[in-house]
């Protein structure tokens, strides 16, 4: 059983149809997902804030390049176009965890390397995983301890809306 945790994010089109879509496609292997956070842009480029949730899926067929593939093809079919880092997109799947695995592959690095510095993945995720972790530096390190460590306007640039990605 492969088990991952992404982290999902849309700022263009209709967000919460783009981020809705990815639970749709992950149909019954989705174990949780978040409310949807909204979220200050991240990056240093001008744009509108992001719609972010995080979503925990199993699927025994899939490996981490799988989930990773899943991601790049859900991004694809929301017409994903990638022409500035950290620019607004229409759809953004990050494999942030799977199964604990850590890879310095320059096209999967696991975990996502920047996960623990972002409050719009720890955030979503502790609330779906309260236990949740992550391996930093070589330390496994719990992801409410990242999060506080955050600088508070980071942590406060994310605010937790009343819109779901699934019906209650």
């Amino acid at each position: 059983m492969s088990r991952v945790v992404l982290s999902i994010g849309s700022n263009m089109g209709d967000p919460l149809v783009h981020l809705r879509s990815v639970v749709s496609a992950l149909g019954d292997r989705v174990i949780a997902a978040s409310s949807v956070y909204a979220t200050a842009p991240w990056g240093g480029v001008e744009q509108q804030d992001f719609l972010n949730a995080t979503v925990i899926a199993e699927d025994p067929d899939l490996d981490c390049w799988g989930w990773l593939r899943l991601g790049q093809e859900l991004e694809s079919a929301a017409d994903r176009v990638r022409e500035q880092r950290w620019g607004p997109r229409s759809l953004d799947v990050d494999v942030v965890d799977c199964d604990g695995t850590v890879s310095a592959d320059a096209r999967l690095t696991l975990p996502h390397p920047r996960a623990h510095e972002r409050a719009f993945v720890l955030a979503p995720w502790l609330e779906v995983d309260p236990d949740a972790a992550l391996v930093v530096a070589g330390e496994t390190v719990a992801a409410r301890d990242l999060l506080a460590g955050l600088d508070p306007a980071e942590r406060d640039g994310v605010r937790r809306t009343e819109l779901r990605l699934v019906s209650p």
